[in-house]
């Protein structure tokens, strides 16, 4: 008997739930775990639509928590019933960009991120008798699955697994962007375009940071009630109004000091930039298409202005620092996570997760195992 898994067989096609995915034993620095949860993320419908490319065919699933069940040689710093968040960006810790404290930019992920398998570009789990990839190196729509140990970050065995898996994704990336990317100072102004899971993660960082404005901005009003319930003190429907504008008569017609734009589309990334203040900051964290392009008034936009516009990769995330930092905050009742998971599914629910998420009628859906 093998183990339960979703594939993804072709763009835009429905995962099949299989019951017969081998997964293999961990090689080095690498350990097997039997995941307790995992969130539904946009990034998994990107790559189902083809937004974002994946060898195929391919366990999705990325936003995950779970149970170390066995472990690699030459791992040991962690042990077997160690609960751990997983980490979509594995962080080597020992490259150029480690070792310059941007271990979010680990040259050893590239290989994760490109090839659909582990730190040696191979998969650990097979289905058919063939290679099944595995997104981001984990393949977490999956029962169980082999991770690289530098990808799991050990969490106290208080916090419930359930409501860990969203700090894999949705809470290092939107709190990261707000905490780690953007420099916001208290009593700092700050819009948010896009109120998703990310964005409400953004909304909350910047909350956490002192912001004293904080503009939630959507097209769906049942998004801008959740942005308020994480702390935007406003929330302006992109459809009634111009988003720009609404920022402005916010701001003193000043604009906004920081403006995040989480759809990762060209129109919104430039609306963003007009609705951030002279000397403000422009941070891009949704990921876009690769034949987005923005066209922008260089002397007059930037130059003169003297704006900056930043990418955002995972929150600009150390995973052995901020997973920590981030538990205390939850701890504390600073960071809200339970309020993130909307609903608790099955595996086999989760292709209507995924349709519910493009709906815009979760923040998240959790598969809990």
């Amino acid at each position: 008997m093998g183990t339960s898994a979703a594939v993804l067989t072709g763009v835009d096609r429905p995962l099949a739930v299989r019951d017969d995915v081998v997964v293999t034993s961990p090689r080095e620095g690498e350990v097997r775990v039997r995941v307790a949860a995992c969130g539904v993320c946009r990034s998994d419908l990107s790559m189902q639509d083809g937004t974002t490319p994946v060898p195929m065919p391919v366990v999705l699933g990325h936003e995950a928590s779970a149970v170390v069940v066995e472990v690699g040689e030459g791992v040991s710093d962690l042990a077997v019933g160690d609960h751990v968040v997983v980490s979509w960006v594995p962080q080597c810790g020992r490259c150029y960009f480690c070792g310059r404290g941007q271990p979010h930019l680990c040259q050893a992920a590239d290989a994760v991120l490109l090839a659909g398998g582990l730190l040696d570009g191979s998969p650990r789990l097979q289905l058919d008798g063939a290679p099944l990839f595995q997104m981001c190196g984990t393949g977490a729509f999956s029962e169980e699955t082999v991770i690289p140990a530098c990808a799991a970050v050990k969490v106290p065995h208080d916090i419930p697994l359930d409501v860990a898996a969203v700090l894999g994704c949705a809470v290092l990336t939107g709190v990261g962007a707000a905490l780690n990317t953007a420099a916001i100072q208290p009593g700092d102004s700050v819009a948010v375009i896009g109120c998703g899971g990310v964005g409400l993660n953004v909304i909350q960082g910047a909350r956490i940071a002192g912001a004293e404005v904080i503009v939630g901005i959507d097209v769906i009003p049942a998004k801008l009630a959740t942005a308020r319930a994480f702390g935007a003190t406003h929330a302006v429907d992109a459809t009634a109004t111009d988003p720009a504008n609404a920022v402005r008569d916010l701001t003193g017609q000043r604009g906004a000091d920081v403006v995040f734009e989480v759809l990762g589309q060209g129109p919104t990334m430039e609306q963003a930039v007009a609705m951030s203040r002279r000397g403000g900051q422009v941070v891009l964290v949704g990921i876009p298409r690769l034949d987005v392009f923005l066209t922008l008034p260089v002397m007059l936009g930037i130059v003169l202005q003297e704006r900056t516009i930043k990418g955002c990769w995972y929150g600009s995330s150390d995973i052995r620092r901020d997973v920590p930092l981030l538990v205390d905050h939850y701890r504390q009742g600073r960071l809200q996570l339970d309020e993130l998971v909307s609903r608790r599914i099955e595996l086999p629910q989760v292709n209507t997760a995924l349709q519910a998420m493009k709906a815009g009628e979760v923040a998240r859906s959790v598969i809990v195992y």
